[in-house]
């Protein structure tokens, strides 16, 4: 603990509020919120902790709080910070699902679609449905069932689902709205729960079409009676009074929370939703962060009534939602409530190895990486590659590891500008040089570590560029490759000595992975680098082709080789003039 953090330690007040956690870069790595701010700031420091707490703690250099009025203004607070700031010590408590929902148009010839937002214009929206796959099949047998409008404007003459019977064709016959409303209806007392009465019509329907030997159409009412069947018996009846709710329940071992969510829609349970996160303070308070995530942040549909345990303060969670809330104390509610907690104290258990055989692989091969090397965990690792074939359309690419896991969106594609001939340490520089004077620049976030995909020359390259032309003091390592092309030895320090792991270890395994993720990209970028300059330089010395026709053949033809198959009426069918080709089929076939 550095002085900074005892001396405003001292100074933390008795009293309500948001604290931020800062790393040495003054990033807010973690916000909080406290019914005494004194109490629940100065735990962090004090006493023992588990892993992941110590993990946090570990980076933290510096706090800020605010003081609130009351608890519940510090919650809606919290949320309000961790949307604002996306500290990653928060970031698990996220969840960027978003449900379909069935929808129903507000127009004269109403749609049916599948939508994942709710708007404000007047239509009719049922959902939502965790199962995609349900939403679709339901979908589908209702275009079977009620012939609504498919096409968002309306054609001139009549489409194949007029013909497939699915769409009474607006566009083309005047069809009086009043059968639109009835259709409507219809499809909402389905969705409500009427289906058994839509699927008594349908028998009658196919015993009268079978009565008049058109077995055809007695056939095509059997097949929707058993779609219909097949979609509604995958729902399980919970309740009757056919009530919109949501149920939590949750359980808590080891540091880690996992929260269960039964939807229930008209009355059945369509889906259930599971989420598992570390947590750092009391449960109940993280129980209260997750749940208004859950709808504010992600813009969940808000049900009619949502159910919780009984050790959740209701008033917190009645300020973070407008509708009922209850904490059932008997009956088929409280049945529901003690069951999700159920599902999620199993689920927290199943999946318990497999969770700490996954930080073993990624955070914990982190930790010890870093004590290999005598540094702190480097939780954040950039790592580069160069790739070229006799100096040609030379790149390079960096990949991001955090937490062991890698970082896709945050990958970098490099095009070699100042570097003529396979000089792969010229190259690195180079690289070297762009990645981080942009990081300045910028202000992005620093790596821990860089690792270089090669030995002491590539090491010294990227060392040379950020001691001496950018000042930075970050630790760098090169891995270097056996005979065989395998990851073979970590190179670190003054002297680039050989850092001892134990080639069956996890951090030797973490390595592995990102060498070969870096090598991946690299060689990938490089080879549709030379996939298209083989494509234009082939086509640059033909008459007639500028870039737009060059543009207009890799359009429409995918590929060189599929350009070569075309004959002289093919390439004129997409726009070009006879003699240019010809040119173009001549050219092209001159071996």
């Amino acid at each position: 603990m550095n002085e900074r953090i005892k001396n405003k330690l001292a100074l933390l007040p008795d009293q309500p509020g948001c604290y931020l956690m800062k790393d040495k870069n003054g990033t807010i790595i973690y916000v909080g919120k406290a019914k005494i701010l004194k109490n629940r700031v100065r735990s962090y420091f004090t006493g023992s902790h588990n892993t992941k707490t110590e993990r946090l703690v570990s980076e933290i250099e510096d706090f800020e709080y605010i003081v609130t009025e009351s608890n519940i203004e510090a919650l809606l607070l919290e949320i309000n910070l961790i949307k604002k700031n996306d500290p990653k010590y928060n970031i698990m408590l996220k969840d960027d699902k978003t449900y379909p929902f069935i929808k129903i148009t507000n127009e004269d010839y109403p749609r049916l679609l599948i939508t994942r937002k709710v708007l404000k214009d007047k239509a009719l929206y049922f959902g939502p449905y965790p199962d995609v796959g349900a939403a679709n099949e339901t979908k589908k047998l209702l275009d079977r069932l009620f012939p609504l409008r498919k096409c968002k404007t309306l054609p001139k003459e009549v489409c194949l689902y007029y013909h497939m019977g699915q769409c009474l064709a607006p566009c083309i016959f005047d069809i009086p709205t009043v059968r639109y409303r009835v259709m409507v209806n219809e499809i909402k007392q389905f969705l409500n729960g009427g289906h058994t009465k839509i699927q008594e019509q349908l028998e009658v329907k196919m015993a009268q079409a079978a009565e008049n030997m058109e077995f055809e159409k007695a056939a095509e009412y059997r097949d929707q009676i058993k779609s219909i069947e097949t979609v509604m018996t995958k729902q399980k009846m919970t309740n009757a009074d056919l009530v919109d709710r949501d149920v939590f329940g949750y359980s808590t071992d080891k540091g880690w929370m996992c929260v269960q969510v039964f939807f229930i829609r008209q009355g059945k349970v369509i889906e259930r939703d599971v989420s598992m996160f570390p947590f750092y303070n009391d449960a109940e308070e993280d129980f209260l962060t997750y749940l208004g995530q859950f709808y504010q942040e992600n813009e969940h549909f808000i049900p009619k009534e949502v159910l919780i345990p009984d050790d959740i303060d209701q008033a917190s969670v009645e300020a973070l939602l407008d509708t009922k809330v209850l904490q059932p104390q008997r009956g088929e509610k409280k049945k529901l409530v003690t069951l999700a907690s159920k599902n999620a104290r199993v689920a927290l258990n199943e999946k318990f190895n497999l969770i700490e055989r996954s930080e073993a692989r990624t955070i914990g091969a982190v930790d010890k990486l870093g004590d290999a090397m005598n540094i702190p965990a480097p939780i954040r690792i950039e790592a580069f590659d160069n790739s070229n074939i006799m100096g040609t359309d030379p790149v390079a690419a960096m990949v991001v590891f955090i937490d062991g896991k890698p970082a896709k969106k945050e990958y970098r594609k490099y095009k070699i500008k100042t570097v003529k001939g396979p000089d792969d340490y010229a190259s690195m520089r180079e690289v070297i040089y762009r990645r981080y004077s942009r990081v300045l620049k910028e202000d992005l976030p620093f790596p821990d570590l860089i690792v270089i995909d090669g030995g002491k020359g590539q090491v010294d390259a990227a060392k040379e560029v950020l001691d001496n032309q950018l000042g930075l003091d970050i630790p760098i390592a090169g891995l270097a490759k056996d005979d065989k092309h395998k990851t073979s030895e970590l190179l670190f320090g003054a002297d680039l000595s050989v850092v001892p792991l134990e080639r069956n270890s996890q951090e030797f395994f973490l390595l592995q992975r990102i060498q070969d993720e870096v090598h991946r990209f690299a060689i990938t970028f490089h080879r549709q680098l030379r996939s298209k300059n083989s494509f234009a330089s082939k086509l640059d010395a033909i008459d007639g082709l500028g870039p737009k026709r060059k543009k207009l053949l890799l359009k429409e033809f995918k590929s060189l080789k599929k350009i070569q198959a075309a004959s002289i009426e093919e390439l004129k069918m997409i726009g070009l003039p006879q003699k240019v080709a010809e040119n173009v089929y001549q050219k092209l076939h001159e071996d």
